[in-house]
């Protein structure tokens, strides 16, 4: 782990993103169009019609990513400053994954307003908002507030993210485990930004029985410390503990710390159950030590050394990218729920050569240990992506007046395979 470190920090040197020019500036009439007085021209269209903006600017393949850095994943409070590596971090997955253009933008202000007011103030820059790592509640109020105020998407990965991951996860369980998804019981070990959004998506997935823990045990009914977003799912129950909780559950969604299940609590749940341990570096509790016990038990964890990576990545760029392409305003519900069944059902394809040869297992195929997509697959920007456009379609929520779905796909894949610099109006020409 020591090497490991110094070269991480050599290869943080300089940070990870830069700017890249995509016209050329190399003789004097470049150089007049790129400035003055050429640049007046597209100026003076905007003026007229600001929407031109998404064709005279990069904003219609821009993101910004905000934070305060007051809850950085693994690390809690330790500020934006410190937190930029990991901001510049979710850019440089945004241009590898999905061809977006990212900048991080670190917050030195903390409260909701304060946050909210700057993020507005910028908000004409970019084509969509990413807010990452802000500590709930918080968290949940400035996206609300944000969305509802600017004519772009913003989204926090952080709730969102693991949500949408993990609920296309727990729909290929129950369909390999013959379970209906009305009749199972979900357990979810923390209640921040990722455990109630991941509840409540479970819950449109058609989830009714669903029981959370916080630092202080199961979220209940007869609790009087609970903030108006954990008692949303306040429970009528004589559980307490995570032990009491596990029995007979289907799935149990770790969002809390290392090695906080045990395999005594593990024999106890329900057959053919799913656990997912995404406490980073380590799980609640690792695949191997869950197999000892029960080997028929679907395990993922956020870690890419296990089967079934719960990893954010297949779903922020693609959102985004469908997203931007189709000039959406918001983020909707529906488009969330795209995004997670389009995972799904990809998992269900032929798993491409090179992924194999990534992962040197010739025999990956959909099954217990190959319920989600892998982020080396390449179709998951195909997949989400158009899922993500077509429901922002259907939902109302851009100004296109058709969605051609199959030319869309088609110009992802020229993305991906041909030129994988085509990344401005993908859907509407």
């Amino acid at each position: 782990m020591e090497n490991f470190r110094e070269e991480s920090l050599a290869y943080h040197e300089k940070g990870k993103i830069g700017t890249l020019i995509t016209k050329p500036c190399k003789t004097q009439k470049e150089l007049s169009m790129a400035y003055t007085p050429g640049v007046a021209y597209p100026c003076l269209e905007i003026e007229k019609e600001p929407k031109l903006a998404y064709k005279y600017t990069n904003k219609g393949n821009s993101v910004a990513v905000i934070s305060d850095g007051s809850a950085v994943l693994g690390l809690g409070d330790i500020g934006g400053l410190a937190g930029k590596p990991v901001m510049e971090g979710k850019a440089v997955l945004f241009k590898t994954f999905a061809n977006v253009d990212a900048v991080d933008v670190i917050l030195n202000v903390h409260e909701i307003d304060d946050i909210v007011n700057v993020a507005s103030a910028i908000s004409d820059t970019y084509g969509g908002i990413n807010l990452e790592d802000i500590a709930a509640p918080k968290c949940f109020e400035i996206e609300r507030i944000l969305q509802d105020k600017l004519d772009i998407p913003v989204f926090h990965d952080d709730q969102h993210g693991t949500a949408i991951i993990t609920s296309a996860g727990l729909l290929n369980a129950i369909d390999l485990a013959g379970k209906k998804i009305e009749d199972i019981k979900v357990v979810i070990i923390g209640a921040g930004a990722a455990g109630i959004a991941s509840a409540k998506m479970y819950r449109n997935l058609g989830v009714k029985h669903i029981v959370m823990l916080d630092s202080k045990g199961v979220i209940h009914s007869g609790r009087d410390d609970l903030n108006r977003y954990k008692q949303e799912f306040a429970i009528d129950t004589e559980d307490r503990t995570l032990e009491d909780a596990l029995k007979d559950a289907d799935m149990m969604l770790g969002l809390s710390s290392g090695n906080l299940v045990s395999q005594d609590m593990v024999k106890t749940m329900a057959k053919d159950a799913i656990i997912f341990a995404c406490a980073n570096p380590t799980p609640e509790i690792t695949p191997d030590l869950i197999h000892e016990v029960r080997p028929d038990i679907i395990a993922g964890t956020g870690r890419s050394d296990f089967p079934n990576q719960v990893n954010n990545v297949l779903g922020f760029p693609f959102i985004f990218r469908g997203a931007l392409d189709v000039g959406a305003k918001k983020i909707t519900e529906n488009m969330k729920m795209a995004a997670a069944r389009a995972l799904a059902d990809l998992a269900k394809e032929p798993v491409p050569y090179y992924v194999k040869a990534a992962y040197n297992n010739p025999n990956m195929e959909y099954g217990r240990e190959h319920i989600i997509p892998t982020p080396f697959s390449k179709e998951v920007l195909v997949w989400v992506a158009s899922a993500v456009a077509k429901a922002a379609y259907d939902d109302g929520v851009t100004d296109m007046e058709k969605c051609d779905l199959k030319a869309y796909q088609d110009k992802l894949r020229k993305m991906i395979y041909v030129d994988n610099d085509d990344s401005s109006s993908l859907v509407e020409d």
